[in-house]
């Protein structure tokens, strides 16, 4: 009888990774003979859905995932927990190593993973709980971007050299009020979209009575007018209150609350009182420092875009770098991160025509690099690739037309120095031309489509985003070409055989 697998799979963006994992995961299990069932908890949310009989007939519990899974229901079962990087590398080599290493879970004292059993213990980092929070903000960033980038083409009229010559909705006209009230959803999904980051980090640290505290504070913390500053907190102003939060409302857990309470504590004492400090806290201790410290980041990238001509490069190409590095990792989530709130808070701090574009334009130039440069590497280069990499090439360029850049991932896994180099590489080429040429992303798909969905204010209407970033391809695609080797022919031929045979 064949031994039974279960496993989730789950990543902080919840779309490429988890389901790349989830289907080297399948593959590797079938092809040593396991049976094999993967959840996937996605963007979407739960999907494949383990039941209590398939847990209860497994012989293994994966649990490949970059944010928090609650492991209670594996209690009893053998479990091993890593990150959906290990999936997607080498899944056959995981699985080895699960079964070797896993320990069944609720035994008291054993480590399983990032988690320790029986003290009520997590050795879980800094970056998982900020991940966890990533996951569930991400679904709103994009929403509020496309609704906001619907409003936007109503809004900007263009000259005949593509530049916004004014901004504003016609309300007389219904088109114009609707629009116009389009561009308020979208400026609420940015105003909510850190709170829910914040009220979700926490819940890593702390489950759901960190929630709501936490998503009130960092509303707090970015309130200027509640704060009496020039500026809100911002990202950073988030991370920390979440942390404080979590880390507060852990502490109210371990409290021995009288029995006749109980029922209460959870759902009104400890989020009445965490609500409460939290919100002193803001008020009367980190609120103001951490404004001023954002008004001084902001006001100091704007200074030095204004005053330095080589300081917008240099700041696109280090965007453009750390989205190539990881490819939908921490670097790569906290350059798109760090590109949508400096753009989000100097907007609307300055207003339009002073926001900061460079490190978010950077880092939409850059994301679809990686993938569109493989895929151009296995059609300029045929010697250097396999005939099973030619066809995983295809994906890899579907995902880069749509700037997922995590399509790029199984060709850095099975060559990662190489890759790392060349996405690297090209990404920075692609983030330093957006930003030396001027180009201004405000909304759309971060890929050569940019330009035609979307609006992007550049120096040659269409032309300019795609030389900025189909050059970052290029250059991806030739570093590959000049450091691959090229491919045997007996490989193609035996892969040609175990296919057919």
């Amino acid at each position: 009888m064949s031994k039974k697998i279960v496993a989730v799979t789950a990543c902080a963006a919840g779309i490429a990774h988890t389901y790349m994992a989830a289907e080297s995961i399948e593959q590797a299990a079938q092809k040593k003979g396991y049976e094999v069932k993967v959840e996937t908890n996605g963007a979407i949310g739960a999907e494949n859905e383990l039941t209590n009989e398939d847990i209860d007939n497994a012989d293994l519990v994966i649990v490949a995932s970059d944010i928090k899974i609650d492991p209670i229901r594996f209690t009893g079962k053998p479990l091993y927990v890593t990150d959906s990087n290990d999936a997607i590398d080498d899944s056959e080599a995981l699985i080895d190593k699960a079964f070797e290493e896993a320990q069944v879970f609720g035994k008291k004292g054993s480590k399983v993973g990032k988690v320790q059993i029986g003290n009520d213990k997590e050795k879980t980092t800094v970056l998982t709980h900020i991940m966890s929070g990533i996951s569930y903000m991400v679904p709103m960033v994009i929403a509020a971007g496309l609704i906001l980038t619907i409003a936007n083409l109503y809004a900007f009229q263009r000259d005949d050299m593509g530049r916004i010559v004014e901004w504003g909705f016609n309300t007389s006209t219904q088109m114009g009020f609707l629009m116009s009230k389009l561009y308020d959803v979208g400026q609420a999904g940015f105003t909510l979209m850190i709170p829910l980051f914040a009220g979700f980090t926490a819940n890593s640290i702390a489950d759901k009575p960190a929630i709501a505290p936490a998503m009130i504070g960092a509303y707090l913390v970015n309130d200027p007018e509640f704060l009496d500053a020039e500026a809100g907190g911002g990202f950073i102003g988030a991370i920390i209150v979440a942390f404080i939060v979590g880390y507060m409302v852990k502490a109210l857990k371990k409290i021995k609350w009288p029995k006749i309470i109980q029922p209460i504590v959870p759902i009104m004492i400890i989020p009445f009182i965490a609500s409460a400090i939290i919100s002193l806290i803001v008020l009367y201790i980190i609120g103001n420092p951490i404004a001023s410290g954002m008004d001084a980041l902001y006001s100091g990238l704007t200074a030095l875009d204004s005053n330095y001509a080589g300081a917008p490069i240099i700041l696109g190409i280090v965007c453009g770098a750390m989205i190539g590095f990881d490819l939908g990792g921490p670097i790569n989530k906290t350059a798109l991160v760090f590109g949508t709130t400096v753009f989000t808070d100097t907007l609307a701090k300055y207003g339009i025509n002073d926001a900061n574009f460079v490190p978010g334009t950077a880092t939409q130039a850059a994301i679809s690099v990686a993938p569109l440069g493989v895929w151009l590497a296995t059609i300029l280069f045929k010697n250097k690739f396999t005939k099973d990499e030619k066809v995983s090439a295809s994906a890899t360029f579907g995902m880069g037309l749509v700037g997922v850049t995590e399509g790029a991932i199984p060709f850095v896994a099975a060559d990662p120095i190489r890759m790392i180099i060349a996405n690297v590489t090209g990404s920075a080429v692609a983030g330093g031309l957006a930003a030396a040429t001027g180009c201004r992303f405000f909304g759309g798909i971060g890929s050569p489509l940019g330009t035609f969905i979307g609006y992007i204010e550049q120096p040659i209407p269409f032309v300019t985003w795609i030389f900025c970033v189909c050059a970052g391809i290029l250059v991806t695609a030739l570093l590959i070409g000049i450091m691959r080797k090229p491919i045997d022919d007996n490989v193609n031929m035996n892969l040609e055989e175990s296919y057919n045979g």
